[in-house]
């Protein structure tokens, strides 16, 4: 079977923006000048939101897509600034991502950077740091996915750049009711992507409205 290059759950503001300005990304605020609770409220609200510490949690569309997130996966790809803040040359090796000793992730990371630093594995996560153009990095994600597909993360500019290369077969984007104006755009109109994909269009209750895009 095939190996997919998926986007899942993917979040944009009204206006396409998926997060802040780069500049403005710092430790504590990983989105830059955005709550971030604005565009993930939906998921965090779900029963198989994977953060959850209470019993509960709504059922139906969004946990539907929730749940969904780490189906067949087996790698995933991320850009630097989805790893963290720093720019240039790696000065802290100490510092190992968001997530602290639990990463949600349980594959093989691909994190793309122009400057390289070992790999490393933290509970059933492992990191690697690689240079390569989108096709390259694709073919060692496809590798270590062992017959899964891969997970292509984020941000929005790492999405654009494989969209730009042909490379991407699905995506879920989820568009939330709220305007950024500024920071890392992922599209100005989904319209964009229409001579590439299908789309299919599905409001959710919560308010976000699920954009479903599939290769032609």
């Amino acid at each position: 079977m095939t190996q997919l290059l998926r986007v899942q759950n993917f979040n944009v503001s009204s206006d396409g923006y998926g997060a802040g300005a780069a500049e403005h990304q710092t430790l504590e605020q990983p989105f830059g000048h955005p709550d971030p609770g604005d565009l993930f409220s939906w998921a965090g609200a779900t029963a198989s939101w994977p953060m959850r510490t209470d019993p509960g949690g709504s059922r139906g569309l969004d946990d539907c897509f929730t749940r969904d997130y780490a189906r067949n996966i087996g790698a995933e790809i991320m850009g630097r600034n989805k790893f963290g803040p720093q720019r240039g040359p790696w000065q802290d090796h100490e510092w190992r991502g968001w997530w602290g000793d639990e990463p949600p992730f349980r594959t093989p990371v691909f994190v793309m950077t122009h400057h390289k630093r070992p790999s490393f594995t933290l509970s059933d996560t492992t990191f690697h740091f690689v240079d390569g153009d989108p096709a390259t990095v694709l073919a060692l994600a496809r590798e270590a996915a062992a017959g899964k597909d891969v997970r292509l993360g984020g941000g929005a500019t790492t999405i654009r750049q494989f969209l730009d290369a042909g490379l991407v077969d699905t995506l879920h984007v989820a568009v939330s009711p709220v305007k950024l104006g500024s920071g890392v755009r992922l599209w100005e109109s989904p319209d964009e992507l229409l001579d590439r994909y299908h789309l299919d269009v599905v409001p959710s209750p919560s308010g976000v409205t699920h954009h479903l895009f599939w290769r032609k």
